[in-house]
């Protein structure tokens, strides 16, 4: 190709049919200026929707327990979801709340977790108040960063519209315009549930959720079975009981809680 016939084409792309003979080894490619191939499309039509993506932006339910729990965050203000381990309880209710921060549904996440350990003791941990918090609070970062990059994940945080703290540091707050997630409510008693179910403001939605037959605390000590019987009755709470059929971990969760 000439150095005039290569402005051409790059001006008007098309090519000389005289710079090539019948049996040259270069081929013409069939280019379309301004709408060529594109890794989005491949063809130039529209986006390809089924192709594979490790980040679904918009979750959908598994089970028809998960399908409840999702209409009830849609619906209610206030929603307890009790269920065993692998159900989505915390993933679902953190992905909601996400999905109202970005959408501007509300101003802030504000996600609590009780520091309780689980059946051991695991002494002094060095640092401040963050680090020392970090070991407990790790699920909810893990959630979080499932649905947002860390980067970004941090970057709210500094802003201020996501705050993740321990259950005894909310009382005496009212939380007004936020998506509040209360996760493994098992481990808080009656009084701490009292005082976190009382935080809630003005256009906030509260979502707790928890596993009563797993509970960290000494038997008889934890509220959170107390306190969704009692709110069953009340028309504008939703409590929805996951079960066994909802686990989406992997199979042999379901049957060792079976038997377990």
């Amino acid at each position: 190709m000439t150095k005039r016939s290569a402005k051409r084409f790059m001006r008007e792309g098309t090519l000389d049919a005289e710079q090539y003979q019948p049996d040259a080894k270069v081929r013409r490619l069939n280019v379309h200026v301004g709408g060529g191939w594109s890794p989005m499309n491949g063809n130039g039509g529209p986006a390809n929707e089924d192709r594979d993506q490790s980040y679904v932006k918009t979750i959908k339910p598994k089970s028809e327990g998960q399908a409840a729990l999702m209409a009830a965050i849609d619906e209610k203000n206030l929603v307890l979801a009790l269920g065993p381990a692998g159900t989505g309880k915390t993933y679902l209710a953190i992905a909601k709340a996400v999905e109202a921060l970005e959408a501007g549904k509300v101003g802030r996440i504000v996600l609590s977790r009780p520091a309780v350990e689980a059946g051991e003791s695991i002494g002094f941990l060095p640092g401040d108040m963050e680090d020392k918090l970090a070991p407990y609070l790790r699920p909810l970062y893990d959630a979080l960063t499932d649905r947002l990059s860390m980067k970004r994940v941090k970057a709210l945080m500094q802003e201020g519209l996501i705050e993740i703290a321990p259950v005894g540091y909310m009382r005496g707050r009212t939380l007004n315009n936020a998506f509040v997630v209360i996760d493994e409510a098992q481990n808080c008693t009656y009084t701490q549930l009292k005082m976190l179910l009382t935080r809630l403001g003005w256009n906030s939605t509260m979502i707790v959720t928890g596993d009563p037959a797993q509970s960290d605390l000494l038997p008889g000590i934890s509220g959170l079975a107390d306190v969704a019987n009692r709110f069953e009755a009340v028309e504008t709470i939703k409590v929805v009981r996951l079960k066994d059929t909802d686990i989406v971990r992997h199979p042999l969760v379901a049957q060792m809680l079976g038997v377990l």
